[in-house]
Parts: structure tokens; C-alpha cells; sequence
């Protein structure tokens, strides 16, 4: 009973508690744990948009990092050529991130388990070179933004504003998510996990619900991209090299596949112990790695622990519709199925 008021409170308290974090860095003069903690914040978004595709669906994709710097280069390339307008910059990036995820998407998703990991990462890696080969963007060297995208009332000037920024739109994504994970929608993308011969029999289509998940996580994903580019005030093609697809697969393992919360919960638990033992020593990744290892061994599901059982519990009362998927069956977390 306890981890079910647990649960029911962890979305406000959290977003409260990131709330807060600007103001108590202000106090405390240290103004760089607005920059961190922004960042940690476009990661969380980065993460929340993977938990679609890897969390509901099973699908682990090795090469989201790509819609990450299709996003920061859509803000770079356009003010580059002095166009600095938000809006255009976050509507080109929306279009072009849904224009690659749909042509991914239908290539991938015509294979499944290693295949599907391995022609992700390749589309990745295809993309990494293209923006290091493209020498009038900087190539290998990226491409510095001058100019931080306005949006008319408001503009990405600053750490400040992009932190704000990201919990807005980081707190809608996450009742989004919590919303589309109880719909039919969001029901039938989980057992296609568990069952797509079973979903394929009740009449649905396992590759149309899978590509159409995939194109809105690639998009949420280049949505982070656009934000780390005011962020950072840079392009890279680093943004989208494999290690960062890694970095985000291990913060939702670590945070609790197929949960609301656990993508924001693993994305601040990751770049914190990162920060952490990187003041320790500089082989932090001696140190963090068992520590990561130690984490997925003890928790079933990484601090997913928080919300299952609420979850579970909300899956069941629901009342089955008629012609979809049996609500028990496929309120089964995705990262629990065998």
C-alpha cells in the first residue's frame, strides 16, 4: 500500500523538486547546477522518448542518439544560414526527425532481436559520418551557434531558459506517456512485445503500431536535440555516435524499463554518479561500471520498483473494450516480459 502512494505522489514531487533546483543554485551561487541539471533534464526527455520504443515496445534501438543531433543540427544548419526563428528551427526539426524515423522504421522493423539493433546502430553511424564529411558545418570539429532560437515571447538565451524550457515540455512528454501507456494504443504497443502473433490475431498490425511508436520517439528525441543545441550553443556529430545511444538505453535500465518516471529517475541517477566520479578520478568509468552492474543485479527492474506495483494495480481495475487487446495481458511491464 505504501509503494502505491508512493507512486501516486513520485511525478509531482519530482517535478517540484527540479522546480526547485534553479532557485537553490541561485542562493547557493553556484549557477552551474542549472547548466547540469538542464542538461540532465534533455537526456531525461532524450530517454523518456526511448522508453516508447525500448520500454513499451522491446525494441532496443542502438542508434537513437541520431535523432538527438538531427535536432541540434537543425538549430545549427538554420542559424547558420541566419535563420534564428524557434519556431521554424523546432518545426524543421520535427519534420525532418519524422521523415527519418519513418524511413528507419520501415527498414528496421522488418527485422527484429540483433537485426533490428544492428541496422539501427548502421543508420546511426551513416548519419555520424555524413555530418563529419559535411566540412562547411565544421565536419568533425561541429558547428558553433551564435544566435539562441527565438520564439517571440520568450528565446533560448541562456541556461535559465533552456532549464525551464525542457521541464515544460519534459513534464508534458511525461503525461503524455503516462496517458498513452493506459490507452488502447499504448496497450496494443506493449503486447506486441509480449504476443504479436496474439495482437496480429486480434486484427491489428504489429508493423504499422511499432513504426508509428517509433516515428513519435524519434521525434520527442530530435525535440531534445533542439533544446541540448541552445544548451550547448554547438552541433556535433558526437551527439549522435553510438556511446550516447548507449548512455541512454543503460539510464532507462537503471531507471526502470516501461515506467512513467524511471527515464527521468535513470537519467538524473546517471549524469549524477557520472559528475560524481569524474571528481574523483579520471578512470571514473572503472568505478562507474560495476556500480551500473551492481544496480541492474540487485533491483529486478532498475528503481522501477517505485511505480510497478501502482501501475499493475491501475492496469487491472481497468474495465476491458470490447475488440482490443485483454488489459491484463498487456499491461505486463515491457522490460518483465519473458
Amino acid at each position: 500500500m505504501n509503494r502505491v502512494k508512493l507512486g501516486a505522489w513520485l511525478i509531482p514531487v519530482l517535478f517540484l523538486l527540479l522546480a526547485c533546483v534553479p532557485f537553490v543554485a541561485q542562493a547557493i551561487g553556484e549557477p552551474f547546477y542549472i547548466t547540469f541539471f538542464a542538461r540532465v533534464l534533455v537526456y531525461a526527455l532524450a530517454a523518456c522518448a526511448l522508453n516508447l520504443v525500448l520500454g513499451f515496445a522491446g525494441l532496443v534501438s542502438f542508434g537513437h542518439a541520431m535523432f538527438i543531433g538531427l535536432g541540434c543540427y537543425a538549430v545549427g544548419i538554420l542559424t547558420y544560414y541566419g535563420f534564428s526563428d524557434g519556431w521554424l528551427q523546432l518545426g524543421v526539426a520535427v519534420a525532418v526527425c519524422a521523415l527519418v524515423a519513418l524511413v528507419v522504421g520501415s527498414v528496421c522493423l522488418r527485422t527484429s532481436g540483433i537485426g533490428f539493433i544492428m541496422i539501427t546502430l548502421a543508420f546511426a553511424q551513416m548519419f555520424y559520418f555524413l555530418m563529419v564529411s559535411m566540412t562547411t558545418f565544421g565536419g568533425d570539429d561541429g558547428l558553433n551557434i551564435n544566435e539562441p532560437s527565438n520564439f517571440g515571447l520568450f528565446e533560448l538565451s541562456g541556461s535559465s531558459e533552456v532549464y525551464w524550457a525542457t521541464w515544460v515540455v519534459l513534464l508534458a512528454a511525461t503525461v503524455f506517456m503516462a496517458r498513452l501507456k493506459k490507452s488502447p494504443f499504448g496497450m496494443v504497443l506493449r503486447a506486441t512485445h509480449i504476443n504479436p502473433r496474439r495482437v496480429n490475431a486480434f486484427g491489428y498490425s504489429v508493423f504499422r503500431v511499432q513504426l508509428a511508436a517509433y516515428v513519435i520517439s524519434g521525434v520527442l528525441t530530435g525535440v531534445a536535440g533542439v533544446l541540448l543545441a541552445n544548451l550547448t550553443a554547438f552541433a556535433s556529430p558526437s551527439y549522435m555516435s553510438w556511446p550516447v545511444s548507449g548512455d541512454l538505453i543503460v539510464m532507462l535500465v537503471i531507471g526502470g524499463l516501461g515506467t512513467i518516471v524511471g527515464p527521468i529517475i535513470g537519467a538524473v541517477a546517471f549524469l549524477v554518479m557520472e559528475e560524481f566520479f569524474k571528481g574523483l578520478t579520471q578512470h571514473w568509468m572503472l568505478i562507474m561500471g560495476p556500480v551500473i552492474v551492481v544496480i541492474a543485479l540487485l533491483t529486478r527492474n532498475g528503481f522501477g520498483w517505485l511505480t510497478r506495483q501502482r501501475e499493475a494495480q491501475s492496469a487491472q481495475t481497468r474495465a476491458p473494450v470490447a475488440g482490443e487487446v485483454p488489459a491484463k495481458a498487456a499491461a505486463v511491464p515491457a522490460g518483465e516480459a519473458q
